[in-house]
This record gives structure tokens, sequence and C-alpha cells, in this order.
């Protein structure tokens, strides 16, 4: 079986603290596939927002998730507190990737819970085209790294 491998950048510009909420716990008693997911997907939002952006408003345009890989470590339980570190990478013409680091600390050790990668598009949701990202984007972002 072939198995998924995110290799992370060495940095990360941006970090963020995410407790794990009574909710997110599914039947197994942790954290499910789908809140990994959602913690990624807030970490995202925190990222953009840091930069001035938004997945509405990026460049000018929207952004759409085209791939998301996640490769589990460790489950999470109610009251972790999850350190999120995110970077973005890899730019193109018309996307980028973001790389997310998952981690919680367990008595004094910092233990990786998942790496993650979601592949982004810049998107113009009126016309159903995508869009080039600018320069200047890709600048702002590339200098943060």
């Amino acid at each position: 079986m072939d198995r998924v491998k995110v290799n992370l950048p060495a940095t990360f510009p941006f970090s963020t603290q995410i407790a794990i909420r009574i909710t997110d716990l599914n039947y197994g008693g942790h954290v499910g596939n789908d809140v990994f997911l959602s913690l990624i997907h807030e970490a995202r939002q925190q990222f953009l927002l840091h930069y001035g952006c938004s997945e509405l408003n990026f460049d000018g345009y929207g952004l759409i998730l085209a791939d998301a890989a996640l490769e589990y470590k460790k489950e999470l339980s109610y009251g972790d507190i999850v350190k999120i570190s995110v970077a973005a990478n890899g730019f193109d013409k018309y996307g980028f990737d973001i790389f997310y680091k998952l981690e919680v600390s367990k008595a004094d050790t910092i233990i990786l819970a998942c790496k993650a990668k979601t592949a982004m598009l810049c998107y113009d949701y009126n016309n159903k085209k995508l869009m080039p990202i600018s320069e200047k984007t890709i600048g702002l972002f590339s200098s943060a790294i």
C-alpha cells in the first residue's frame, strides 16, 4: 500500500493555537479526520488574514482548494492545545501549496500530530475561471519563508 508523504518546509512564518473541544471528538474518543481538515482550514484562514488576505479576497479573487494531503501521526484528545504552524510555498501562475505542522505538548514534550498540505488555486467565482497570482502577492508570501 502506498502511503501519502508530506514533506514540510524548513521554516514556518506563522503559527496559531487551537484547543480541542468536546464536539471535535468522534465515536473513538479522539479527533477524526474531518476535524483535522477543519483545524487546518481555521489555521489557513488565520494565516491568510495575517497577510491581509482571505479565501474570498486573495489578490482580488477567491481561493479554491484543489487537493489536500494529511499524514496522521498522533491522536488528538479533548483539551489538547494544538499548535498549527503554516507556510505557503511552491507558487506558480495560478496557485500554490500551503503546508501545516500540527503539534501538541505532552509532559514537556512536543509531539507531531499531523503533517498536511493543501493546494490552493486563485479563482474568479463570478466568471468561473482560474486567475493568475500577481508577482506582488507571490513576493508577499515568499519573503516570509
